[in-house]
């Protein structure tokens, strides 16, 4: 069954269960196709990891651009260059002054608003071929070498909970705020 197959079958149990339901005395029992089971507190649980732009949901751990640099060459190199140069996927690093150009250049360092987002990011889904599977140490150390790469931070500066958040990105000023900002 294709999905949309799928979809006109739940639209159509959703319509007979609201036509159905709208008798007057009578209770109805709408079926359901059966797909999937209820998830678990703990399966939420595990899969609740995002990071926001103010940090909430940094995990304990930390590390810094000195670390990183051996991470990224064992598990980011591949896909994205000696030192985030690109190809055969994104470039990581360079581009300052070129958004406003005929040919931006959008890196971690030129366009990203937060250096939190960077490790919600790498934590979510690096390296490619294997999602998550980055201890939280290894995605400070990571995300600190990124910066580093970018001059925003000191090569021995750690990131962890506290001074992620603190990091103020070369573009943070040029995004519109359209999420509500918790007072400090």
């Amino acid at each position: 069954m294709s999905t949309r197959d799928l979809v006109c079958v739940a639209i159509a149990l959703i319509v007979a269960g609201c036509a159905a339901g709208g008798r007057m005395g009578q209770s109805t029992r709408v079926e359901t196709p059966n797909l999937g089971q209820p998830a678990a507190a703990s399966d939420i649980v595990a899969w609740d990891i995002s990071v926001g732009p103010d940090g909430v949901g940094l995990p304990p751990g930390g590390g810094t651009a000195a670390k990183g640099a051996a991470v990224y060459e064992q598990k980011c190199q591949a896909c994205h260059g000696a030192k985030g140069a690109g190809q055969p996927n994104d470039r990581l690093v360079g581009g300052q002054g070129t958004l406003a150009s005929k040919t931006p250049v959008r890196t971690i360092g030129s366009y990203w608003p937060y250096a939190t987002t960077v490790f919600d990011y790498v934590r979510r889904a690096m390296p490619y071929i294997q999602p998550q599977s980055l201890s939280n140490d290894e995605v400070y150390a990571v995300t600190a070498y990124l910066l580093h790469l970018n001059g925003i931070i000191g090569e021995q500066d750690e990131m962890n909970a506290q001074t992620l958040p603190k990091v103020v990105m070369p573009n943070r000023d040029n995004f519109i705020v359209v999420y509500p900002r918790r007072a400090p």
